[in-house]
C-alpha cells in the first residue's frame, strides 16, 4: 500500500490532536523511509520484474530488516520510545508505535507472499491484492477517501496556504499511487532506491499541513 498507509496517519492525527502530523506520517512510512537506505547499503534486495504483480513490477526478494513483522514491532517500540522521550503524550506514543507495526499488516493485504514474520527464513506471507489493479484502487482508494474526510472533520485548513498544503499532498500522493501500474518500471534497483528516498519529502510536507491548519 501507499496512500493506505498515509490514510492511517491522517486518521491517527485525529486521535492525537496535540501531536504534530509529522509524527504520524513518519510512523506509518518509517520502514519505507529506511528501506531504500538498506537497499543502497546492500542489506536488502529488490528486483525489477515486470508482471510480478499487476500493480507493481517489483519483486521484494529480501527485506527482513525493514519489512518483517518482528522487526516492525522492534521499530515501532523504538519509535514510540523516541516519541515519548520527545514529549509526546504516553497514549499517543503508544499509538505511534502501533502505526509503525500497521505497515506490515496493510502490506500483508496487498503484497504477494513475500513478507516474512521474522528476519530468519520461515515462510513468506501476503494476500495478493496487487494482482488486481481494479481491486487495489477500489479498496485502498476507499480507505484513502474515508481518511481524508475523517481528517477534515477534525482539522480546519487555514486560508489559501492551508488549502494548497493539504490538497497538494493529497493530489501528488494519489497521482503517484494510481500512476504506478501505468508507469515504466525503473531501470535498476539502485535507481529505484534513489527515487524512493524522495519519500522523505512527506515529512516537511506534513509539517506544512500542520502549520496551516487548526483543530476544529
Amino acid at each position: 500500500m501507499f496512500v493506505g498507509h498515509l490514510a492511517l496517519a491522517l486518521a491517527g492525527k485525529r486521535a492525537g490532536r496535540r501531536t504534530s502530523l509529522v509524527w504520524f506520517v513518519t510512523a506509518v512510512t518509517l520502514v519505507d523511509l529506511i528501506w531504500p537506505i538498506f537497499l543502497l547499503a546492500g542489506l536488502e534486495r529488490v528486483r525489477i520484474d515486470p508482471g510480478n504483480t499487476a500493480f507493481t513490477p517489483l519483486a521484494f526478494d529480501f527485506y527482513p530488516w525493514t519489512h518483517s513483522l518482528l522487526m516492525g514491532v522492534a521499530w515501532g517500540a523504538a519509535f514510540g520510545a523516541l516519541a515519548r522521550w520527545r514529549g509526546v503524550p504516553g497514549p499517543t506514543a503508544v499509538l505511534l508505535g502501533a502505526l509503525v507495526v500497521s505497515h506490515w499488516l496493510l502490506d500483508l493485504v496487498t503484497h504477494r507472499p513475500d513478507l516474512p514474520i521474522w528476519p530468519w527464513p520461515d515462510g513468506l506471507h501476503g494476500l495478493g491484492l496487487w494482482h488486481s489493479i481494479v481491486g487495489t484502487i477500489a479498496i485502498e482508494g476507499a480507505i484513502w477517501v474515508a481518511a481524508i474526510v475523517f481528517f477534515l472533520g477534525a482539522r480546519r485548513l487555514r486560508g489559501l496556504h492551508g488549502q494548497v498544503a493539504f490538497w497538494s499532498f493529497v493530489l501528488v500522493s494519489t497521482f503517484l499511487w494510481i500512476g504506478g501500474p501505468f508507469s515504466p518500471p525503473p531501470p535498476d534497483d539502485r535507481s529505484l532506491a534513489l527515487f524512493a528516498l524522495m519519500g522523505w519529502v512527506t515529512l516537511p510536507w506534513a509539517w506544512w499541513i500542520e502549520r496551516t491548519s487548526d483543530a476544529r
